[in-house]
């Protein structure tokens, strides 16, 4: 009895099928990307322009020593404790007249920061503090910014200020994205992120 012959596969266009998936998975991928720390050098200094003159009660110093010691307003704190501190400061509203700030909730002090638009959060590092505890103390600062963009956000949109910049990086968004960004600036402007970083001492 003779044997049939197995019917061999055309594989010639397997080639060209795989190029194709190959194509279109890397054009529809989207690869996130870390974005790392939202800092900006300061603009060049102009030697006419004069510097702000700031209220000793508008800085708040937060210092890391070379034993990764934190110290604010120098005194010893503990890492847990530095949020609830920067908040307590940055919302404090302690000013008068045009100082005066009519969306804070602190403890208006008149010992503490003016205006959330005035205070500015002084960090100071040793050259020899370790990079974690840098990245730590930098994380709960912004984390205070966050906190009261979040809350100012609710009251205005009913909706946190991270969804917000989500939604803004968001393609799909459905809504008004310049609306939304007017939104952003809007509570950016009523709790201005002012985080200066002194020269590192050795």
């Amino acid at each position: 009895m003779a044997r049939r012959a197995a019917p061999e596969v055309n594989a010639g266009s397997m080639a060209d099928i795989a190029f194709l998936l190959l194509i279109f998975f890397l054009v529809t991928t989207t690869i996130e990307t870390d974005s790392g720390i939202s800092r900006k050098l300061p603009p060049p200094v102009d030697e006419q322009e004069k510097p702000p003159i700031l209220k000793e009660k508008n800085i708040f110093v937060v210092e890391v020593n070379k034993n990764n010691d934190l110290l604010v307003e120098e005194a010893p704190m503990e890492l847990s404790e530095l949020r609830a501190a920067a908040v307590a400061f940055l919302d404090n509203g302690g000013g008068k007249g045009d100082d005066a700030c009519n969306y804070c909730q602190g403890a208006k002090d008149p010992a503490s920061s003016d205006n959330p638009t005035k205070a500015v959060i002084s960090l100071r590092n040793n050259r020899e503090t370790s990079y974690a505890t840098y990245i730590a103390v930098q994380n709960e600062l912004v984390a205070a910014y966050n906190e009261l963009r979040n809350r100012v956000a609710m009251q205005l949109y009913n909706k946190t200020f991270i969804q917000m910049e989500k939604d803004l990086n968001d393609v799909n968004y459905p809504g008004n994205k310049e609306k939304l960004k007017d939104q952003i600036k809007r509570i950016q402007e009523l709790y201005p992120e002012k985080l200066s970083e002194a020269e590192p001492k050795k």
